[in-house]
């Protein structure tokens, strides 16, 4: 545990100053790029623009571990060319679709159906669902389709249904032809290897790698980062970028942005139960331990000044599935 100079201090209920911006404050409003970030942004576009102008439907797989990134990514994509109202018709320039978790021919065609806005998503045969699909994606002026969370196909423990659903969506995506880009977690690329028409289809892959802190360029794209969200904390706090503190940051959160959000969020709210606001050792040790790693011995809470810092990727640790950290000194071969 921290010294009684950094120890937690107790929070006070009966004292919080301008309560409704701390509740309502989330780093996750904020979107905040980085070289990966653009370069899968570039990627997309790629894909898109060629199909706006080439008439190509290209195909593009992005995967990238849980937590790094990559819903932020397609979602702020798709925000960039929103839906617009006409009177006869709605334009829907990017649409993303959720992978159902046990997918299936028929739960897979009413997710692109809802995602199009059709009010009877669950009316008509698969046959007929189909056909409609294809009218809405003319009739929406569709682009681009993204697919998320395709690594349910994968997940299915009925082999032969998954097999079948993802040739089912080849044949969409055949008759369709507009450009695809299918997202998931690493996994998601055995779905497309074991279909060969969607293995052409997508034979560009991006990988949406977390943050590495192993050679002077990445910890100072990691710690650019950091002075980058300091400064949309509305509390006083600590320079999160400073170099022993980065380190810190990059072994609590896997150098995972989602776990970044994840303890910058947590801090505020703790900070903003004090009566004079601020976030210091003290508040980062407690939003690692409610937000990232419950019941974290203190040795290992990377907020502890005292604590051992080492990657948190031994069983029963947070990152014990993730990919092996690239601390200084590591090497490429090390995060295989």
């Amino acid at each position: 545990m921290p010294n009684d100079s950094t120890s937690p201090r107790t929070a006070r209920p009966d004292h919080i100053a301008d309560k409704g911006k701390y509740i309502s404050f989330s780093i996750r409003h904020q979107v905040i790029e980085f070289n990966a970030f653009r370069e899968g942004w570039r990627k997309i576009s790629h894909v898109h623009n060629r199909g706006i102008h080439a008439q190509i439907a290209g195909g593009l797989l992005l995967v990238g571990q849980s937590g790094a990134g990559k819903t932020t990514l397609i979602e702020h994509y798709r925000d960039s060319f929103p839906v617009t109202e006409h009177p006869e018709q709605t334009m829907v320039p990017i649409l993303v679709v959720q992978t159902p978790a046990m997918p299936t021919v028929k739960n897979l065609a009413e997710a692109i159906l809802h995602a199009l806005g059709d009010p009877d998503v669950n009316k008509g045969s698969t046959e007929e669902k189909t056909r409609r699909i294809f009218k809405l994606l003319v009739a929406c002026h569709v682009e681009l389709l993204i697919i998320d969370e395709f690594q349910h196909f994968c997940d299915s423990r009925r082999r032969s249904v998954a097999n079948q659903v993802a040739d089912w969506l080849k044949g969409v995506l055949n008759v369709a032809r507009i450009p695809v880009v299918v997202v998931g977690l690493p996994r998601a690329e055995e779905v497309i290897r074991m279909n060969e028409q969607l293995a052409r289809r997508f034979s560009s892959v991006f990988f949406l790698r977390p943050f590495n802190f192993h050679t002077d360029e990445a910890q100072d794209e990691f710690r650019g980062l950091l002075k980058t969200v300091h400064k949309f904390v509305p509390v006083s706090c600590i320079a999160f970028h400073e170099a022993n503190l980065a380190l810190r940051f990059f072994i609590a959160t896997n150098g995972l942005i989602d776990y970044i959000a994840k303890i910058i969020d947590e801090a505020v709210q703790i900070a903003g139960r004090m009566k004079n606001p601020s976030i210091d050792w003290d508040i980062l040790f407690q939003a690692f331990g409610e937000s990232v790693w419950r019941n974290a011995p203190e040795e290992l809470n990377p907020f502890n000044p005292d604590a051992e810092l080492r990657p948190l990727n031994k069983l029963g640790e947070p990152f014990e599935r993730r990919d092996k950290l690239l601390l200084p000194g590591a090497t490429s071969e090390d995060a295989d």
